[in-house]
């Protein structure tokens, strides 16, 4: 997958958790990628979708982090944002590895489609869709810029109905 569609995916389901760990989530959902990067600056030989890229890893780095220690959400929102990029990488042809233990590949729906496909993109767009579907729905009472309620604002007075009236209709 791109990572533009790793950000999206991670950073909406992020967004209806915890909009503040968002970026946090962001830069974990590209996270596998960058370090082969930084493996790569220390001389070490790394393939694509390798030892950056394990399935069981990530799971269990999400899991700790949120179950038994963290500081203020970072770790966790930076797990599960890398765990969203091995589900997503999965769907992929590829594959990615599901242990070091094992030279099985994780695949997740029979891994059906290439990287830069126009399924990639149709799925983080229904992500993305379902995702601020179920924000409103559950009244997105938390930090959610970009999306204001600008009924909200005329009711506690601090816009005017001038104001109201002209972006009352406007989502973004």
């Amino acid at each position: 997958m791109k990572w533009i569609n790793h950000t999206l995916i991670a950073g909406a389901i992020c967004a209806v958790i915890s909009p503040p760990h968002v970026p946090i989530c962001i830069a974990g959902a590209t996270a596998p990628d960058w370090f082969e990067y930084v493996l790569k600056l220390t001389r070490k030989h790394v393939k694509h979708r390798g030892v950056t890229h394990i399935l069981t890893h990530w799971l269990m780095a999400a899991l700790t982090f949120t179950f038994v220690w963290d500081y203020h959400g970072i770790g966790a929102a930076f797990a599960w944002g890398g765990f969203s990029h091995i589900i997503t990488d999965g769907m992929t042809v590829s594959g990615v590895p599901f242990s070091p233990y094992s030279d099985r590949r994780f695949h997740l729906f029979g891994g059906r489609f290439r990287t830069g496909d126009p399924v990639e993109y149709a799925i983080s767009a229904g992500v993305v869709i379902v995702c601020i579907a179920l924000s409103h729905a559950t009244g997105g009472s938390g930090f959610a810029p970009f999306f204001y309620d600008w009924s909200g604002m005329y009711e506690r007075g601090l816009i005017d109905a001038l104001e109201w009236k002209s972006n009352r209709f406007r989502l973004i």
